[in-house]
């Protein structure tokens, strides 16, 4: 398959490869930070309390 249609295009990057395992980081620690917020505050709720609203 030729590149030479993307010669074309006004503005060019070079993707480098810590683009996408930056991306991938950042993902990684906003899920772990949510699970852990939530898993904490989980274990600190008041199961009595929980149960009355049943």
């Amino acid at each position: 398959m030729s590149k030479a249609w993307l010669e074309n295009f006004a503005f060019k990057i070079e993707l480098q490869w810590w683009y996408f395992a930056l991306t991938g980081l950042v993902a990684l620690m906003i899920a772990m930070l949510t699970v852990s917020f939530q898993s904490i505050r989980t274990a600190l709720m008041n199961p009595v309390e929980s149960l009355k609203s049943e």
